[in-house]
């Protein structure tokens, strides 16, 4: 496939020509296609209250209008305009400058920059900008031109840095922990987050937690473990939050360049500073990457769990772990079909629960595969992808293609850590919590932030003992790996007996059914919850009373409860469900599924209960054979033939396959170069422009390493970036103060 290279520094009137004469003949506005306002709005979600929106797709009360090229829109007051537009069916933002690739979201979380748009005649991140009543935005077609300068003014009088004992970067669960536990020791503190609200990625997450039900509240929905901690940290005097505030470097005299409410640039001189800022995505290089429609996991879910937008119609899913998996479910909860999931290892690296509950609601899983290509003429349209070997070469021959709107790519995560790199080496009182020091869980950064608390009141002063042994004992199982999977024979439940069948297997940190039992009869290890729970009932004096707290709690969904006190050769059998009340009536003739998502047979829906007590998980109950009773694990709510594969697989060549996103330099060009013996990374930046883009090389730099180990390179050998001094882009004018702010007239 031949595609014209555009050198840089064609403007948007070049452009229309320059696209017109690709050879592939695709179009500008390919799916920059407006559609109605409410068909792409979520209405019925089983977790998330549903958003006052008309169902006509008029403006309803709280709306706003705005204009994309010139076209009225309207959307939900404060939202991130990325959202406004994808809520019309806007996935196209513009065109790049070098080739005229169409240009969409893809972090959704301000680390990149694939969604510039101008706004009211400004480059702004859409992910990143709040629709505002009247504003008018057109994509970036080319490189932007810049407005007409206005005439020059004296800059404002600078104001004095402002000295803070210590600064929290990052309002997630690690930064509000920290600043719960600070505000214990009686340490103030300024919590700085470029968010609307505090919560961090928590707010994202529909789902029970995972961990220690008494350490990082195990068993209670992310979203709400958000509010209790964005709470805890507000009504706290010794925290004061900025919001909407984003940190942007780091400096030698240690101070903190913070950019606050968009237009007023102040430094902030901490005695000690804690980063918690959490972790970015991990790219892919593959041919398509970056087309509308490929993005990571944590964009899709604040599209669907945070704003309420049908991100997609049939999504893809690359990559096995929990971020993976999560997400899948998430989609099928907001009705969006999950065509698929693809992971390179033999096994997937999530939780078995989490998928085990994708197998179970019908999606195919394709362990020891990988994706060869993303297929569409300015929008993804298809994925094609193939088997791979104990190498992780493509076997060929196994190419399947399934037709999809969206590709999610899940494969892991970096750290946020420059600020904390950077105070590091510039000999500042420093610390790291959460996924900005380890990538793990959420509860486990929960628990870090405690930890940090702790730490940093030593390091002023205000604690004289050691992190206890205990706290070290808990983050540690908090930050592990999912453990050993075993086998275990469903247990026999008797006429005239009631019992919890426990369909976890494997050992991870989880002990919510332990704790929530009022007979203690889940038995979890005490000094270990990573320990598979079991079931200590069975006589008289340890006889379960059917309560199905444990069901409802589970936030693997795999308890379910046989009660054969009424009935031995039917027994009820209660299964937890957390879809849409519209999802299943009474009456409704079911299929039931055992844990790995294997047919055990149909039955009708007996009785559906929602109480306050199961917290939005429905209670489903049906009646089947006491042969088959205990293996019951989950209800299926998809067809399977949804998920055939085209006919034949669509073949994409790679010799073009883009490395870095905003210079669109492709991994043929890195390659060549380090097999033609470049070592230095400021190098194949000045030969490629590789890094040198508006995200700063933070998408493409961990690609450049994995191709130099690739082509056989030692670490050592390798000389790194020279980090930029700004991590974040920032407006000429606020440094020199000739941005007006809001505390001047």
């Amino acid at each position: 496939m031949m595609e014209t290279f555009v050198e840089p520094g064609v403007r948007a009137a070049d452009l229309v020509r320059i696209i017109a004469s690709r050879s592939h003949g695709e179009p500008m506005t390919s799916n920059d296609h407006v559609t109605e306002h409410g068909r792409l709005r979520i209405h019925d979600h089983p977790i998330l209250s549903r958003q006052p929106v008309a169902d006509s797709g008029e403006p309803g009360p709280c709306d706003v209008g705005f204009f994309w090229k010139d076209t009225p829109l309207h959307a939900k007051a404060g939202e991130m305009l990325s959202s406004a537009l994808f809520a019309h069916g806007i996935r196209t933002f513009g065109h790049h400058h070098r080739d005229g690739a169409p240009q969409g979201i893809y972090c959704a979380n301000g680390q990149c920059a694939q969604c510039l748009v101008i706004v009211d005649g400004i480059p702004a991140k859409a992910c990143m900008t709040s629709v505002r009543d009247g504003m008018r935005v057109q994509p970036v077609n080319g490189l932007p031109e810049l407005p007409l300068a206005e005439p020059s003014h004296a800059g404002t009088t600078p104001r004095p840095a402002i000295r803070v004992p210590v600064m929290i970067i990052g309002g997630g669960p690690a930064g509000m922990s920290a600043g719960i536990s600070l505000a214990g020791y009686g340490i103030r503190c300024l919590l700085v987050d470029d968010k609307r609200r505090l919560g961090g990625k928590l707010v994202l997450q529909t789902h029970r937690f995972f961990g220690s039900a008494d350490a990082v509240h195990a068993g209670t929905r992310g979203t709400d473990i958000a509010t209790k901690l964005e709470s805890d940290v507000l009504s706290s005097r010794s925290v004061d939050v900025w919001l909407n505030s984003t940190a942007v470097a780091v400096f030698s005299d240690g101070k903190v360049g913070v950019l606050r409410d968009g237009d007023d640039y102040t430094l902030v001189e901490p005695d000690v500073l804690l980063v918690a800022a959490g972790a970015r995505e991990k790219s892919l290089a593959f041919p398509g990457n970056t087309l509308p429609g490929v993005y990571g996991a944590g964009a899709f879910q604040t599209l669907v769990n945070r704003d309420l937008v049908r991100a997609a119609e049939r999504l893809f899913i690359v990559g096995g772990g929990n971020v993976g998996l999560i997400a899948g479910y998430h989609a099928l909860q907001a009705g969006i079909e999950v065509v698929g999931l693809v992971e390179a290892m033999p096994e997937c690296g999530g939780y078995k629960v989490h998928r085990d509950k994708l197998a179970r609601l019908g999606v195919p899983i394709w362990a020891s595969h990988t994706v060869l290509s993303a297929n569409g003429t300015g929008c993804v349209e298809s994925v094609t992808v193939a088997a791979v070997d104990e190498g992780f070469r493509p076997i060929p021959g196994t190419e399947r293609s399934f037709a999809c709107d969206t590709i999610l790519i899940a494969v892991g995560l970096n750290p946020v850590d420059e600020f904390y790199q950077q105070a590091k080496a510039f000999g500042m009182s420093v610390f790291a919590a959460g996924d900005a020091e380890e990538i793990a869980e959420a509860s486990a950064a929960m628990f870090s932030g405690k930890i940090k608390g702790m730490e940093i009141a030593q390091a002023l002063g205000k604690e004289d003992q050691d992190v206890p042994d205990e706290w070290e004992k808990t983050a540690r199982i908090l930050k592990s790996h999912p453990g050993t999977t075993t086998a275990r024979p469903f247990p026999a439940v008797r006429a005239g007996e009631v019992a919890p069948i426990l369909h976890c297997t494997q050992e991870i940190p989880c002990n919510p059914c332990a704790s929530v039992c009022p007979r203690c009869l889940i038995k979890i290890d005490s000094n270990d919850i990573r320990a598979v729970p079991q079931f200590a009932g069975g006589s008289k004096e340890k006889a379960c009373i059917g309560c199905e707290q444990c069901v409802a709690i589970c936030p693997g969904l795999a308890i379910t409860l046989v009660d054969a006190r009424t009935d031995g050769v039917e027994p009820m059998v209660t299964i937890p469900f957390e879809f849409s009340e519209s999802t299943l009536a009474l009456g409704d003739v079911v299929i039931l599924l055992d844990t790995e998502g294997n047919v055990l047979g149909k039955r009708p829906v007996e009785a559906i209960r929602r109480t306050e007590r199961t917290d939005r998980t429905a209670l489903i109950k049906v009646r089947a054979p006491m042969a088959w009773a205990a293996e019951i694990a989950g209800i299926r709510v998809r067809e399977a033939s949804a998920c055939e594969p085209l006919s034949s697989p669509i073949a994409r060549l790679d010799d073009d396959t883009i490395l870095c996103r905003c210079e669109r330099v492709t991994v043929g060009e890195i390659r060549a170069l380090i097999r033609a013996g470049y070592r230095d990374l400021n190098e194949i930046k000045a030969v490629t422009r590789a890094g040198m883009g508006a995200c700063g090389g933070k998408t493409c730099t961990p690609m450049i390493l994995r191709l130099f180990r690739e082509e056989g390179v030692a670490a050592h050998e390798i000389t790194p970036n020279v980090v930029r001094p700004l991590f974040v882009e920032v407006p000429f004018g606020m440094f020199a103060g000739t941005h007006p702010r809001k505390d001047v007239e």
